[in-house]
């Protein structure tokens, strides 16, 4: 199964330069619409560099495509609805929805650590919804350290410096809606309470 996957992310340098000359759209292009530089595009399209989620999440989206498609990872699960995992740096991501631009859905398995992992925040262009199912997630949000408990949801501006891990030994499985920037998921926290004044949020 390992092998198939660093097949498949080996193999995606090439459908990189492929969607690029289909698209008839140079480096410099892709880098103003992705904010990508053009030495580390080259670099993947060679494959001297390897994608990372935060790479395939804007150059996914340039190009209209779902990331399952991007990656064209191998199927797993249920063969009926072909479900795509994609596995990287210990994280396991499955795509949820099958259609390129609009809001994109995302389960993630986050294996537990003895040791806890640095976080590396990163910045890209977007807007990300999240939800814990199982496990304590450990989320860093620019100044904020955050500790997500089951049935708890985090919504943040992914120009926002960001890191999530699983807060401690244990796995931590969550759902991730991510969209494009200006496009939010809402949601209300819990139901207004009988006789609070004011408004009720939109």
């Amino acid at each position: 199964m390992e092998h198939d996957l660093d097949q498949a992310l080996d193999a995606v340098g090439p459908r990189l330069r492929a969607l690029r000359k289909q698209k008839e759209t140079t480096l410099t292009d892709l880098s103003a619409a992705t904010g990508i530089s053009v030495s580390t595009l080259s670099r993947l399209e060679s494959g001297s560099r390897r994608p990372t989620l935060e790479l395939l999440f804007p150059l996914a989206r340039a190009y209209g495509v779902t990331l399952d498609e991007l990656v064209d990872a191998p199927p797993t699960g249920d063969p009926r609805i072909h479900l795509r995992p994609v596995t990287r740096h210990g994280m396991t991501m499955l795509p949820l929805t099958r259609r390129p631009g609009g809001i994109q859905a995302y389960k993630l398995v986050i294996p537990g650590n003895d040791r806890p992992s640095e976080p590396d925040p990163q910045t890209h262009e977007g807007y990300e919804w999240l939800y814990v199912l199982n496990g304590r997630l450990r989320v860093v949000l620019g100044e904020h350290d955050l500790v997500l408990a089951p049935g708890e949801a985090a919504e943040f501006d992914t120009r926002v410096p960001h890191w999530f891990g699983s807060a401690d030994s244990g796995s931590v499985e969550f759902l991730s809606l991510f969209g494009r920037q200006g496009e939010r998921a809402h949601l209300r926290a819990r139901p207004r309470a009988e006789g609070a004044s004011g408004d009720a949020d939109p």
